[in-house]
């Protein structure tokens, strides 16, 4: 009995988890070239699908990124998200789309992050920690990249003071 079964199990050399998981795999594939699911990531994983159903059911929402270029594209967070939900969604937006135009391409987040902010009614989003809707972000809004200098108060050397302390040790020797 256990024999039969077992080569019911092979089919062809291939085991029937393989079968069932390109079944899976094409059945995916097709269903996320439907136009009807358009904002859902190719590879999409657990939490964007939950997000993408809360944003259906409204308690999530959706933001619109403008570029510096002009262009925008969306992004769907929750509704008791944060500024840093909102850092992390573009990039990987952003990421993906890199991606799926060029390839493999390397952003420096840090630098993005350095010298431009998030901005929404004239307003930066500089607080990592604050909650969107406390600085009015709603469904459907529109935030913008826009430049920005770090203030002394960052604590953070500017780039002149590090251009000043190498200039200064070049001198010594």
């Amino acid at each position: 009995m256990e024999s039969s079964s077992k080569g019911e199990d092979e089919v062809g050399g291939y085991n029937s988890s393989n079968v069932k998981k390109a079944k899976l795999q094409s059945t995916l594939a097709a269903l996320l070239d439907d136009p009807i699911l358009s904002d859902v990531p190719k590879k999409p994983t657990l939490s964007d699908v939950d997000t993408l159903i809360s944003l259906e059911m409204g308690s999530a929402m959706r933001i619109s990124v403008q570029k510096l270029d002009g262009t925008s594209f969306d992004v769907a967070l929750m509704n008791s998200a944060t500024v840093k939900d909102l850092k992390l969604a573009i990039k990987k937006k952003l990421i993906e789309m890199e991606q799926s135009k060029m390839g493999h391409r390397h952003i420096s987040w840090k630098k993005v992050w350095a010298n431009y902010a998030l901005s929404y009614h004239n307003q930066k989003l500089l607080d990592d920690n604050s909650a969107l809707q406390d600085s009015g972000v709603r469904n459907n809004s529109q935030v913008h990249f826009v430049s920005y200098v770090m203030s002394k108060d960052s604590q953070r050397h500017s780039k002149r003071r590090k251009h000043r302390f190498f200039h200064g040790l070049n001198k010594r020797a």
